[in-house]
C-alpha cells in the first residue's frame, strides 16, 4: 500500500517525463530544422557562387582572344621599330590617336632631318683684324697704276670679290678706300674645294638679285638689312660669316683688315652700293695673301 503523497506522485511523475520528453522532441526538430536550412542556404550560395564564378570565366575568356590580339598588334609595332645604335639623340613622338610610336636619330653622320640641319650649319669663324692708314693719296696713286686695283661700283650695284685660298699662304690681306663717298664692307667664306686661285669678281644690280644669283648658281649667302647697322645675313649649308656689311669711311682712311685661313675655301668681299640711289662709287683695293 502506498501513502497518499505516494501516489500523488506517482501520478505526477508520467507527466513531467511526457513534457520532458516533448521538450527534449521540439528542441531536437527545431535543430535538425536549423541544420537543415543552413544546409539549403549553404548550397544555394554555394550554386550562386558557382554560376558567378561561370559566367566571370566566360567573360574572361570571350575577353581574352582580344586581349591576346591586342598585345600582339603591340608586339608587332614594338618589333617594327629598329632603334639606332650607338651615340646621337633619340627623338621618340607618339600620336594621340592611334598610341603608336615613332622613334627618329638625330645622329650627325645619318642623313635625317635633324642631322640635316646639323650639317647646315657652318663651323664659328674668327673675327678678322682690322685698322685704317691715313695715306690715301699714296695707296690711291698706287691702286691707279694697277691693272685691276680700280673699279667703279655702280648706285645700287654690289661687287662681290671672289678670293680662293692659297695653297702656299696662310693668311688673306685686303685694303680699299673710295673717292669723296663712303662705301658698305663685310666679309664671308665659303667652305668649298678649290679648283682654281684666281680671283673673281661678280657684279649684281641689288642684294636682292645677287641673292638669288647665288641661289641659282649654289645656294648662297644673303646680305639683309640696314647697311649703316650692319647687315645680317641667312647662313646656308657651306657659308660663314667673318665681318658683317657695314658703311666705311673709306672716302677718308685707308680701311685694311687681314684673316688667318680656316680652312680650304673661298673668301667673299662684299662692296655694297646698293643704299646709294644717286651716286656711284670709285673703288680703290688690294687684295692678297701672307705666308
Amino acid at each position: 500500500l502506498f501513502s497518499e503523497n505516494d501516489s500523488s506522485a506517482l501520478k505526477t511523475e508520467p507527466g513531467d517525463q511526457l513534457a520532458d520528453s516533448l521538450e527534449s522532441s521540439t528542441n531536437q526538430n527545431r535543430s535538425q530544422i536549423g541544420s537543415l536550412l543552413n544546409a539549403g542556404m549553404t548550397e544555394d550560395l554555394k550554386q550562386e557562387a558557382g554560376t558567378l564564378k561561370d559566367q566571370e570565366v566566360s567573360e574572361a575568356k570571350e575577353k581574352l582572344p582580344d586581349q591576346i590580339q591586342s598585345l600582339k598588334e603591340v608586339a608587332v609595332r614594338i618589333t617594327n621599330y629598329h632603334v639606332p645604335q650607338g651615340a646621337g639623340d633619340i627623338v621618340m613622338i607618339q600620336s594621340d590617336h592611334t598610341g603608336a610610336v615613332d622613334i627618329l636619330s638625330a645622329e650627325l653622320e645619318t642623313a635625317d632631318l635633324l642631322g640635316e640641319q646639323r650639317k647646315a650649319q657652318p663651323p664659328p669663324l674668327a673675327p678678322p683684324t682690322m685698322w685704317t692708314t691715313e695715306k690715301m693719296k699714296e695707296f690711291k696713286a698706287k691702286m691707279g697704276k694697277e691693272k685691276n686695283g680700280q673699279m667703279v661700283v655702280k648706285r645700287g650695284e654690289v661687287v662681290t670679290v671672289r678670293v680662293p685660298t692659297h695653297p702656299d699662304g696662310k693668311c688673306i690681306c685686303w685694303e680699299f678706300a673710295t673717292d669723296d663717298y663712303d662705301i658698305g664692307f663685310g666679309v664671308y667664306f665659303d667652305w668649298t674645294t678649290v679648283t682654281s686661285t684666281a680671283i673673281t669678281v661678280q657684279v649684281s644690280e641689288s642684294s636682292d638679285e645677287e641673292d638669288e644669283e647665288e641661289e641659282d648658281e649654289i645656294e648662297g649667302l644673303a646680305p639683309v638689312g640696314d647697311v649703316e647697322r650692319g647687315s645680317k645675313s641667312y647662313l646656308r649649308n657651306r657659308y660663314g660669316e667673318i665681318l658683317p656689311v657695314y658703311r666705311r669711311n673709306s672716302h677718308r682712311e685707308v680701311q685694311a683688315g687681314s684673316h688667318e685661313y680656316p680652312g680650304e675655301g673661298i673668301y667673299l668681299l662684299k662692296f655694297d652700293n646698293s643704299y646709294s640711289l644717286l651716286r656711284n662709287k670709285t673703288l680703290f683695293f688690294h687684295v692678297y695673301y701672307t705666308s
